[in-house]
């Protein structure tokens, strides 16, 4: 495979020579090899030789074909954006390309390819937010002004993502006050977005993780609401598992388990009868922990094992004390 990744680098640059090709042919030969060469690449390598390609096709590009030389510059930056060893100045080479190729997108009102590239400069700022070199509202604005196209109705794909990573920095950001509500609010509302657009039969594993991740949202809202939250997070959590099962997806159906008992944990055996308790609550909780401590045993996973164990030993205790008032 990697012999066969060098023969299309070697062809790209051997593409450079033809006689009765214009340069701007030559160079857009370039970037179609380049995108190629990074479709599915098994290596840093990989990426790095398709980043070369577009520096030459940008070389040889002349400058009177703004609209080709811009669209190198946005494909370009998803490599550099893809690139695993380079780090936020591989991200700020991105941002940089990415904002070149927006201005001269939006010069020929080319509206989808705008739009895809504020996608790209959203998760190229979310990515710089996370290591504190970058500002999370910039992603945020980027997300919305693609929001602005990619509306559910035309582009469905688009949107479920846009709003399933609006949803993510909404909940990675301090949630100390008022606003903080805000934003969880915001996050729960992203996910539901998202839902409107993707189904159980056509996106399964993306339905699961979004109703996994909105069942996260509803349980851990600091709302005034907590008790409707619980029951609509535990909702969630069984439509995700639906999908999700311990043959075919053992992780993700260990999260799943494990964030469903910490509900149970949390709501009464009886939605009618408050006051009754919740002992039978507290049991499921305890079983389900078990199962998803053994799951993430089998796959080496010490940090949930250890959480899970800790609160196992919580549970007992509670069921032994509900068990003495008994």
């Amino acid at each position: 495979m990697a012999d066969l990744f060098e023969a299309h680098f070697d062809a790209a640059l051997k593409a450079v020579e033809i006689e009765d090709a214009t340069a701007e042919e030559k160079a857009e030969m370039l970037m179609e090899i380049a995108m190629g060469i990074q479709q599915k690449p098994k290596n840093a390598k990989q990426i790095e030789d398709a980043i070369e390609l577009y520096r030459r096709a940008l070389e040889i590009c002349p400058d009177a074909a703004v609209l080709l030389r811009a669209r190198i510059k946005a494909r370009q930056a998803t490599a550099y954006q893809a690139l695993p060893t380079g780090g936020n100045q591989s991200l700020y080479k991105a941002q940089g390309a990415f904002g070149e190729a927006l201005a001269v997108f939006k010069q020929y009102d080319l509206k989808e390819e705008a739009a895809e590239t504020e996608m790209n400069l959203g998760l190229v700022m979310q990515s710089l937010a996370q290591s504190g070199a970058g500002r999370v509202n910039d992603a945020i604005q980027h997300y919305h002004n693609a929001l602005r196209v990619f509306t559910k109705e035309n582009y469905p794909q688009e949107f479920a993502i846009l709003h399933n990573n609006l949803a993510i920095i909404y909940l990675s950001m301090p949630m100390s006050d008022e606003r903080g509500k805000m934003r969880e609010a915001l996050a729960v509302q992203s996910f539901e977005e998202v839902l409107k657009v993707i189904n159980l039969i056509d996106h399964p594993s993306e339905y699961a993780m979004i109703q996994n991740n909105l069942g996260n949202a509803l349980q851990y809202a600091s709302s005034s609401h907590a008790f409707a939250n619980n029951l609509r997070a535990l909702e969630a959590y069984n439509e995700a598992l639906r999908v999700r099962n311990r043959r075919d997806t053992p992780l993700e159906y260990a999260n799943t388990i494990a964030n469903k008992a910490n509900v149970l944990r949390n709501l009464p055996d009886d939605t009618e009868n408050l006051a009754a308790g919740n002992r039978r609550n507290l049991q499921e909780a305890h079983s389900l922990y078990q199962e998803a401590r053994e799951i993430f045993s089998h796959f080496g996973q010490l940090a949930g094992v250890q959480q899970i164990t800790e609160t196992l030993h919580e549970i007992e205790q509670e069921l032994s004390a509900t068990a003495s008032v008994n």
